[in-house]
Formats: C-alpha cells, structure tokens, sequence
C-alpha cells in the first residue's frame, strides 16, 4: 500500500469512527420495497473527487434514468469533472459540485449545502458501502425517502438500509446493486450498465478528426490502419515504470505490425514513451473521451483514463498490480483485465494477446492488422 493510501485508509477510518460515536450504525431494517412510480425528484450523493471513482456512478445513473424516465436526477460531487461526466447522461439535472478539500474551503461547501437543503427530494442514494462522506450529505438532504448500504462501515440509518453483497465486489455495480435489491427483485436477473458519459455523434466525429490531424503530424496517412491507445501513467504502486513500458511494448508491437500506436499524456503534458509515438494531451474529460472512442484498443494502468476509455465505448485493457481487478477492473463485452504483478513485461504483453487473441474470434486483432 502507497504512503497516499495509507493516509486516505486512516482518513477513512478516524471519520468512520467519528460517525458512529456521532450516529447509530446503520442496521438492516424490513420497510417493504422501495416504490417504481410516485418519484420524481432523485439526488445521489458520491462523496469523491477523482475521475475513476466518479465514473463508476455512471452505471446507477443509467439505472435511476430508465426505471424513473420522468424524473430530475440531481448528483453532488466533488469531482472537478463532474459536470462533463455526468452532464450529458438521460434524466441528469443538477451536478452540486463541492470543493475538493471541503475543510479548506468552508463557504463554498456551505452555500453548496443550502443549495442542496433548498430541495425537497423523493429520494436521497448514497451509493457507496464505505463512504461516510456520501452518508452525510445524504443525512443532510430533506428527502421523503433514503437509500444506502447498512454495516459496520456505515454509521446514519436510510429508510432503506441494503447489506452489501458477499459475492459482488465491484464499485460500478455495487450502486446498482443497492438499487435493485431496495426494489425488491433480483439484482443479477439483468444486465448491469456499462460505464457510460454520454458521446454524441458529433464528439464522436470530431475525435476521429482530432485522432487523423494527430496522425497526419507524424507522416502517417493510412487510414484503415487501427490505432491503439496507451497510457504509461497511473498513481502511487499502480504506475508501471518506462523500462516496463519499453519491454512491454516491443513484444507487443512485434504482434500487431500494422497498428499504430498513440500515446495520450498525463496531467502534466509529456510524454512517458520518449515522444517514440504520436501524442494527445487534452484537460478536457469529453475531448479526450471523444478521440478515445474511435481507437481500436486502449491500454492502461488501473487509472481514471482506463474508465474514462471503458465509458467512452473503447474496447480496453487494464493492466493490475495492487488493485484488485473484481473491484475495479473494466467490465463488459470486449474489456479485459489483466493481472501484471509478479509477471515480466514480456510475460504480460503474452496475457494480453491471448486474451485479444480469443475475443470473438479475434475481431480485434484483425482490426490492427488489416
């Protein structure tokens, strides 16, 4: 476990213990099933601030906007991209943004928390079954009805209290999970949404220009060529390191001659490859998801542009270390999750073609090597 980590497993524990010396835990109590009509006004409250935890409530988005296809679905969030995540998806309203370090900033956080309490809400989800960030804002709200995870890491009873499943680990269904079981059915009977933001036509159209303008800068004008998207980069113990990089992707490339690689940059707009393939920078979240959709495969790190390329529609491959992939590895046809640790950069290059090599039947790699 990385030094940053450590400090948000202890963060995580010091508020959970203050929340139950604050509130009762939150015990699993019968009051019947959460009703499908007579809701109209629906705020979720996900109490995160980086892209990837952010982007597996898309799925619960999805959710809510098909079983309640009437009603306004508010979020708050301190995710700085948050409204270009969920803005565009079905049935989204109003995106509540806190500030990222709430304690720092105590007047925005408040007269985000009026906003907030100035609605009277139907129903109140909080989605996660660890945060007690999330359980307090949904504590906060003036709502009819509430939902979340009971549990000794939940301290604040809902007027729906869901224990969290023993065989389902993963944090984009999980939410949906809890909204289902609180309905009363089966939460396995159907398919669970894929990560999703939303890409129009037209973002999707301007990726593919933006991903030929990139190629064309490099001399490269072929355009049945498949691309491949990697990103080198990721947090704390999940980075892989450029000599694993380099090692890695000599064996790769050496499988797929006629791909063409594109490497998207981090944060700090530089290449982690020595500037070896074409490069795409962009602040902008929808962007990057845009140029994203129109590759072939993308391969990363467990990172929030992984989810970010799994939401934008791409098939993808995570590459894992110390995370654990049933938890947040991509899920859904045409994604893979592959685990890196105590394996040579060869070794995993090897796993990640096998497992491309037996998708149905191998659309993929004949996609490359056209």
């Amino acid at each position: 476990m990385s030094r940053i980590d450590s400090l948000q497993h202890l963060r995580r524990r010091l508020v959970q213990r203050l929340m139950r010396l604050l509130l009762r835990p939150a015990k699993f109590v019968e009051r019947g099933t959460l009703p499908t009509t007579g809701i109209y006004r629906i705020l979720v409250c996900r109490f995160v601030q980086t892209l990837g935890d952010s982007l597996t409530l898309t799925p619960l988005l999805q959710e809510l906007a098909t079983l309640y296809p009437g009603a306004e679905i508010d979020v708050v969030s301190r995710c700085p991209a948050a409204n270009l995540i969920f803005g565009e998806l079905p049935g989204v309203s109003r995106i509540f943004r806190l500030p990222r370090h709430v304690a720092r900033n105590p007047l925005q956080s408040m007269s985000v928390l009026r906003s907030i309490r100035r609605i009277r809400y139907d129903l109140v989800i909080d989605p996660d079954p660890q945060s007690q960030g999330g359980r307090l804002l949904t504590m906060l709200a003036h709502a009819e009805r509430s939902l979340g995870y009971a549990g000794r890491a939940k301290a604040g009873s809902m007027t729906y209290n869901i224990v969290p499943p023993d065989d389902l680990r993963h944090r984009a269904m999980l939410p949906v999970y809890l909204l289902r079981k609180a309905l009363g059915g089966d939460p396995a009977a159907g398919k669970y949404p894929a990560l999703h933001i939303g890409l129009n036509p037209l973002e999707r159209r301007q990726g593919r220009v933006a991903l030929s303008r990139l190629l064309a800068a490099r001399g490269d004008r072929t355009e049945k060529r498949g691309c491949i998207g990697i990103f080198a980069n990721a947090t704390g113990d999940k980075r892989l390191e450029h000599e694993w990089w380099v090692r890695f992707l000599a064996v790769f490339e050496a499988a797929v001659p006629n791909c063409q690689i594109v490497e998207i940059l981090p944060a700090g707009a530089y290449s982690l490859l020595d500037n070896r393939y074409p490069g795409y920078y962009s602040r902008d979240a929808r962007k990057l998801a845009s140029l994203l959709s129109n590759l072939k495969l993308f391969i990363s790190a467990d990172c929030g542009v992984m989810h970010l390329s799994v939401a934008a529609g791409t098939s993808t491959v995570g590459l894992f270390t110390v995370t654990a992939p049933d938890e947040w590895g991509p899920y859904g046809a045409a994604q893979y999750a592959i685990m890196a640790r105590d394996h040579t950069p060869e070794e995993t290059a090897a796993a990640v073609l096998e497992a491309l090599s037996a998708d149905a039947p191998a659309r993929l790699m004949q996609a490359c090597n056209r």
